[in-house]
């Protein structure tokens, strides 16, 4: 029985060729290792970010074969306006089989001193345009016979994150519509999951721990280290190891896990 079940797992389905995956905040951190690890499994891949000059750098390092196409568009997430006009142009040449929604994290602070216009900023950055693209992908995905929307979000809609006060509500907002949204697609058998990542060693971390490290007059690395003493693993994730749970979900062998939180945070939520 332990061969046979290895033998399975060996012809795991986790191809991707011939599927095209829209990655959003793909020109560095998640996104970026995010759009390697599917292009990795034969996906085609199109970039998307608001600075055009980093997407062309990020193009250049995502792995390609002969068989590979891959591309970016532009679009600024502060103004999600531009999301219909950029990604209905792509559609016009390009079915999405795979939609991969990340945005950077709203500002650090706590939610007693939060402004209503950072409620609203992060509600359009994050909800509504997720919404958007996922509306506009949808009936690509239903046309090709496979859909696949991954949100990555933040281990916040499990557990709230002292300091993050805006964030943890436009998470948690994020975490409902997407399973929301599981359950009304699922007759078409296209899947929409959530990667909830914990620390990570992307530039959003180090801007965190910049700020605490200043409020609280103490070095970083004393901050850093705190901070990795409340994960089990002991330290910061990769955003390699993010990446693969993206890509595991993105694939076919996936294809019967939907409306689910993926914690990938080395075991620092408390709560199952």
């Amino acid at each position: 029985m332990k061969v046979k079940a290895f033998i399975d797992f060996c012809q795991m389905n986790l191809n991707l060729s011939n599927k095209t995956a829209l990655v959003c905040g793909s020109n560095q951190g998640i996104g970026f290792a995010s759009a390697k690890a599917l292009a990795n499994l034969g996906a085609n891949i199109v970039l998307c970010a608001r600075n055009e000059n980093k997407l062309r750098e990020a193009l250049t390092q995502i792995p390609c074969t002969k068989d590979q196409r891959h591309s970016y568009i532009v679009c600024d997430f502060s103004k999600p306006e531009t999301i219909d006009k950029e990604v209905s142009k792509l559609l016009k040449t390009n079915p999405i089989h795979i939609l991969i929604n990340n945005t950077g994290g709203p500002p650090a602070g706590e939610i007693s001193s939060a402004k209503e216009i950072e409620f609203l900023n992060a509600f359009n950055s994050h909800l509504i345009c997720n919404h958007k693209l996922a509306l506009l992908t949808l009936e690509s995905m239903k046309k090709e016979g496979y859909g696949r929307i991954i949100n990555i979000i933040s281990t916040s809609v499990k557990a709230p994150l002292k300091g993050l006060g805006v964030s943890n509500t436009i998470r948690g907002a994020v975490a409902n519509w997407a399973k929301t949204l599981a359950n009304e697609v699922g007759k078409h058998q296209i899947t929409v999951n959530n990667v909830l990542p914990g620390a990570t060693g992307t530039e959003r971390l180090t801007s965190i721990i910049e700020n605490k490290s200043k409020k609280l007059n103490v070095e970083e690395t004393k901050v850093a280290d705190q901070m990795k003493s409340q994960i089990p693993l002991a330290r910061f994730a990769e955003p390699e190891e993010i990446a693969n749970a993206v890509a595991f979900l993105a694939s076919p062998a996936a294809s019967y896990i939907t409306g689910i939180n993926v914690p990938v945070d080395g075991g620092r939520t408390v709560c199952l």
